[in-house]
């Protein structure tokens, strides 16, 4: 209504000023006085459309000070100022709301590709460049297939049906193996989503593994038994010495047995979470007396065995569970030393840190095996493991008793010169005593 007043009002104006220059000037004088007016009017908005086309070219044109000028021109100005600063103020909250969200993705743990309709990569987080070995600025437009090429991916991704994951191996990094899903999202665009799955792939390889071990140590002994006993059962007139022998071996059998389970149940315990040591004042000299008279009852007089206590510190720690640990290590180095070899028990404080160790004159063992002999029934001899008696879970157990007791254990060896064990704990576990030098 206003803008009609305006110009209403306007027309009027127009109106008698034309009246009265007509009146008092006449007719060729009144219109040579609007054309040089109108001649004035086309150059004040030439001038004033000139500054507004400097004003929007201007770089950071919002920070430059609003042209002087009035009227229409100047109501002009100050809604194109309003607007750009709405505008640019839209534009800082768009573009700090996508770092924000580039940020969050950076940080998943999952990778993340951003694709169009046509596959085409966008953008991706630094996680799915270390999973898939491609590069965001370098590869943004490629096609994903030409940077993923492995022929079940291709497969999968022409398939559309992506309601299950791929899992794939790496190629570009050996042992790496991912999980790989699309999710369609907008306009035919995609997510393609990578999840670093190594670690849980090989917990499922080492729990098959561990069943296949578990039934194949477990089927022997029940087949031995399960044999004699249906010879038993099937003989009309017994034979006492057959009989004998017969059950003296099944009773070995069983024995095997009870220590496979026993050996089970005691990694089970440890490998709980929610089993915490129980911290005791330990007298590991005392201990290792023990453990030497049971070494020497365990050789039968077959090896040369000797206990070397450099230092009288005890420990901080459960007693049954070193206890188990020690007498591990022991038990290996009587099965594994040749009869006449020697097998030394020594306990001592080196480098401020309390060390047990079992030296002996045994067969060693090559370094290849080394690294993978405290994994569970991991055997560098399977045939001569069943021979000694060994269960497989021996140095499995060590190597967990002494983690929850912040230990570590070192191995080494030479073949045909025997090993040595050493377990190493940290000073904070350590109780001197009286006399003894750190």
């Amino acid at each position: 209504m206003s803008g009609f007043r305006e110009r209403f009002i306007t027309f009027i104006l127009i109106a008698v000023v034309t009246g009265v220059l007509l009146a008092t000037m006449g007719i060729v004088a009144t219109l040579a006085f609007y054309v040089v007016a109108l001649l004035l009017l086309v150059i004040h908005h030439w001038r004033q459309l000139t500054i507004l086309d400097r004003w929007l070219q201007a770089e950071e044109s919002a920070s430059i000070a609003l042209p002087d000028s009035s009227g229409k021109w100047g109501d002009v100005f100050a809604r194109l100022t309003r607007l750009i600063q709405n505008q640019r103020k839209s534009y800082q909250q768009i573009s700090s709301a996508l770092e924000r969200l580039r940020r969050a993705t950076s940080a998943m743990p999952e990778g993340v590709v951003i694709m169009d309709e046509i596959d085409h990569i966008e953008w991706c987080n630094p996680v799915a460049e270390r999973h898939l070995g491609i590069d965001s600025n370098r590869d943004a437009g490629q096609h994903i297939s030409h940077l993923v090429r492995q022929t079940q991916f291709a497969e999968y991704l022409a398939a559309h049906s992506y309601s299950e994951p791929l899992i794939i191996k790496q190629s570009r990094n050996q042992g790496l193996t991912l999980s790989l899903q699309f999710v369609p999202y907008g306009d035919k665009q995609k997510l393609l989503i990578s999840r670093d799955i190594t670690r849980l792939e090989r917990v499922q390889t080492m729990r098959r593994d561990f069943v296949a071990n578990v039934s194949h140590e477990l089927r022997t002994p029940l087949t031995v038994i399960g044999g004699f006993l249906e010879t038993l059962s099937e003989e009309d007139s017994p034979d006492t010495e057959t009989n004998k022998w017969a059950v003296a071996l099944m009773t070995d059998q069983t024995r095997r047995m009870q220590r496979l389970v026993e050996d089970l149940l005691t990694l089970s315990r440890l490998e709980d979470t929610e089993n915490l040591v129980r911290e005791g004042n330990i007298n590991i000299p005392e201990m290792l007396r023990e453990l030497y008279h049971e070494a020497q009852s365990l050789s039968a007089g077959r090896h040369r065995i000797h206990l070397k206590l450099d230092t009288g510190a005890k420990l901080l720690g459960s007693m049954d569970e070193l206890r188990s640990a020690f007498s591990n290590l022991v038990s290996n180095a009587i099965r594994y030393t040749a009869d006449g070899g020697n097998i030394t028990l020594r306990w001592t404080v080196h480098e401020e840190q309390g060390v047990f160790s079992v030296q002996d004159s045994g067969i060693g063992i090559e370094p290849e095996h080394i690294p993978r002999l405290t994994e569970r029934f991991y055997r560098v001899d399977r045939g001569r493991s069943r021979v000694t008696g060994g269960t497989g879970l021996g140095l499995a157990i060590v190597k967990h008793v002494l983690t929850c007791h912040q230990a570590t254990l070192e191995i080494v060896s030479e073949p045909g010169k025997g090993s040595c064990f050493s377990a190493r704990f940290p000073a904070t576990l350590l109780i001197m005593q009286t006399g003894d030098s750190p």
